[in-house]
């Protein structure tokens, strides 16, 4: 049994029913425990400022970590806000948020700004929660914290139930948020999300430094806390799906359209993109250029569509057959950066020799230190440094090509050594 496990057995942890443990506590090599009731029960959600006062004064009177999580309604609405926030803290107690009915919760940020957070997947809830003034200048990730420390399985429920030992109802993870009131089922879901998370940071925090990965840990941590917000993507519409199907300039015309019009009208629903028009749908009028309405309707994707609606799909594809040849997108976006490496043979065999070397390197390393080999060193700093190696290859040089890619300290100290070997021997 791991550290990990036998500080899960140590915890004095609640379990079903909010009833206290056994004697022996909870252990993973058991039969896990099935968590069905936060241990204070459900708390009824702050929904005005009067009661979101309260809460705030009681999680700035608490003490230790805070589990912090958010509810979106990805697939129901546009866009990625947030319809629930959930946070526990010892000392406060859990408090369930209304972030539509409460938009502002920077007085809640700024109260617990300075207290280590303790998130799950935490670069899919923080800019949600940067939205509503919710921003932390340090976080503990349990999902990354589980990465480092070699586990397979690194969602919520998998992480609580092999380190802690108890099993989390995941039934609600992929519903509409957005609906009001909330019922009571998703509101059980949603509190018991947060109500083992600081004792699994506890738990990973003591594996992590058994096996000498702690401080590793914490740079990614900080690098995460620290990282600004994302830019706006370039030409978002070049995600929609089946988009390799799309070769001729004018096509990729109608794609452009046909996206950035469905936009515009799920933005202006607050719906997802998805509910308005598929992507297979978008696709398949690029291919076919409809020439009216008509043919636009005998398309898959557009039969059940109403005839006002139909037409402003034709509209859009009209734009796109009307551009001119020199308004028409090109083929590709600008590519900075290497070229991808299945061109690599062709244009520079040198440098494909040098990422074959050291792909294989890192992999060898990452499975010595039992982690995913992305979160070791990104690809596409390998594949960076492969391209423009330094002009000598030693492990100065090279280690200041990695920082400079944005490769933390302990990635640098870990990946220079067998990158500095594989490119050498890449050039040889």
């Amino acid at each position: 049994m791991t550290d990990a496990h036998e500080t899960a057995a140590d915890l004095s942890l609640r379990t079903t029913g909010g009833a206290p443990p056994d004697d022996a506590g909870s252990s993973a090599s058991q039969a896990p425990t099935p968590l069905l009731e936060p241990r204070e029960g459900i708390p009824p959600v702050i929904a005005d400022a009067a009661a979101l006062a309260e809460v705030t004064a009681a999680f700035a009177a608490g003490h230790g970590p805070v589990a912090v999580d958010a509810e979106r309604a990805s697939g129901y609405r546009y866009g990625q806000r947030a319809y629930l926030v959930q946070l526990r803290r010892e000392g406060a107690g859990t408090a369930l948020i209304d972030p539509v009915a409460c938009p502002d919760l920077s007085a809640l940020g700024a109260a617990i700004a300075d207290t280590e957070w303790v998130l799950h997947a935490a670069t899919q809830d923080l800019p949600c929660l940067r939205e509503i003034g919710m921003v932390p200048t340090r976080i503990f990730d349990t999902e990354l914290a589980g990465r480092l420390a070699g586990f397979p399985r690194v969602g919520l429920g998998a992480m609580v139930e092999n380190v802690l030992g108890f099993v989390l109802e995941k039934g609600h993870s992929a519903v509409d948020w957005s609906t009001r009131p909330l019922p009571e089922p998703w509101l059980r879901y949603a509190a018991l999300d947060v109500e083992l998370l600081v004792d699994l940071r506890d738990a990973l925090e003591k594996e992590l430094d058994r096996q000498g990965k702690l401080d590793w840990a914490r740079q990614e941590f900080d690098a995460i806390a620290s990282a600004p917000p994302p830019e706006p993507r370039k030409d978002p519409w070049r995600r929609t799906s089946g988009m390799h199907k799309v070769r001729r300039r004018r096509q990729l015309a109608v794609v452009r359209e046909l996206w950035q019009t469905r936009d515009r009208i799920a933005q202006r629903r607050d719906v997802s993109p998805g509910k308005v028009l598929g992507d297979a749908a978008i696709v398949e009028a690029a291919l076919a250029l409809p020439p009216n309405a008509h043919a636009l309707a005998a398309l898959n994707g557009f039969g059940r569509v109403n005839r006002r609606q139909l037409e402003q799909w034709q509209v859009a594809v009209d734009r796109a057959r009307g551009l001119s040849e020199s308004q028409l997108p090109q083929p590709g976006q600008p590519v900075t950066g290497p070229p991808p490496p299945r061109a690599w043979a062709d244009k520079d065999p040198a440098a494909a020799a040098r990422l074959t070397a050291a792909r294989a390197a890192v992999t060898a390393l990452a499975e010595r230190l039992s982690m995913p080999q992305e979160n070791l060193i990104t690809p596409d700093t390998v594949r960076r440094v492969c391209w423009e190696p330094p002009a000598t290859l030693d492990e100065e040089s090279v280690g200041g090509a990695l920082a400079g890619h944005g490769a933390r300290p302990w990635q640098v100290e870990q990946v220079t050594p067998v990158l500095v070997t594989a490119l050498a021997e890449g050039v040889s």
